[in-house]
């Protein structure tokens, strides 16, 4: 998981607290601004209402300080902060216990678009607001436990379930569905794209999403469908670990796009 990256985590000063230049908090107000517009049809109710619980500011990064008030006070979760990238074994140490990894730095005018390291925004704007709802937060604590305990193979395995769900997940809404991945809810073409009808939406099985193969390197070719939050909650009943082994022996599904080059 660890590679390289030219981006570097902001360190906070003597009193705790990161100061942002007025370029960083420019692009933040950009971003947020750009994915404001994009979310009001096409975000689940639950994210936000983690919005509004969160009241993120729209012309300034905010401190980690005050999105931990508010998800504490939710369910129980905290952030913590990191370089822009980290190893596996760090990611499922602190998912399995309740604190969600935010790297504090934001993208480039160059990366505005799209950014294959999470910043502060994907992390805090994608993935924080629908962490003030209980069936996401005990599903993230969950699948960071079985990570902990799992060998390198099995999280290769195990890391399609968090991409297909905490990443680009949707939730059915009437006869339509809406987003509750911060890989979408944070990319305003992600989010275009989704809503298409280019892409391929599949009822979420979790064997097959176990075996469906991703690029984070592009649009996904194809999204899987909750019934519910509450079916999150339902995926931690299930023995996960027997699924991942299955998936295993049965081996990945055909590719629905082009090998990178």
């Amino acid at each position: 998981m660890k590679q390289q990256t030219s981006y570097i985590a902001r360190q906070p000063e003597n009193d705790g607290i990161i100061r942002y230049s007025a370029a960083e908090n420019r692009i933040w107000k950009t971003l947020i601004n750009r994915q404001m517009a994009c979310i009001q049809d096409t975000a689940c109710d639950e994210f936000l209402s983690g919005l509004t619980l969160l009241n993120l500011p729209q012309d300034h990064i905010p401190q980690l300080s005050e999105i931990d008030d508010v998800l504490y006070a939710t369910t129980g979760w905290k952030t913590a902060a990191v370089p822009a990238l980290i190893g596996f074994d760090r990611f499922f140490e602190l998912l399995s216990q309740r604190r969600f990894p935010v790297a504090t730095f934001i993208r480039s005018e160059e990366d505005l678009d799209y950014i294959k390291e999470p910043d502060i925004f994907h992390e805090i704007f994608g993935h924080c607001a629908m962490l003030t709802n209980q069936h996401f937060a005990d599903f993230t604590e969950h699948y960071g436990k079985l990570g902990v305990s799992a060998t390198p193979q099995e999280r290769v395995y195990l890391a399609r379930l968090y991409w297909f769900t905490v990443e680009f997940g949707l939730v059915r809404h009437q006869d339509s569905f809406r987003v509750i991945g911060g890989g979408i809810l944070s990319s305003p073409g992600e989010t275009r794209y989704a809503f298409s009808h280019e892409a391929e939406i599949t009822p979420l099985e979790p064997l097959q999403v176990l075996r469906t193969p991703y690029r984070i390197d592009i649009m996904q070719p194809e999204y899987f469908l909750l019934d519910d939050l509450a079916h999150m909650t339902a995926l931690t009943k299930l023995d996960l670990m027997a699924l991942v082994h299955q998936a295993m022996e049965l081996g990945l599904l055909p590719a629905k796009f082009p090998q990178a080059v």
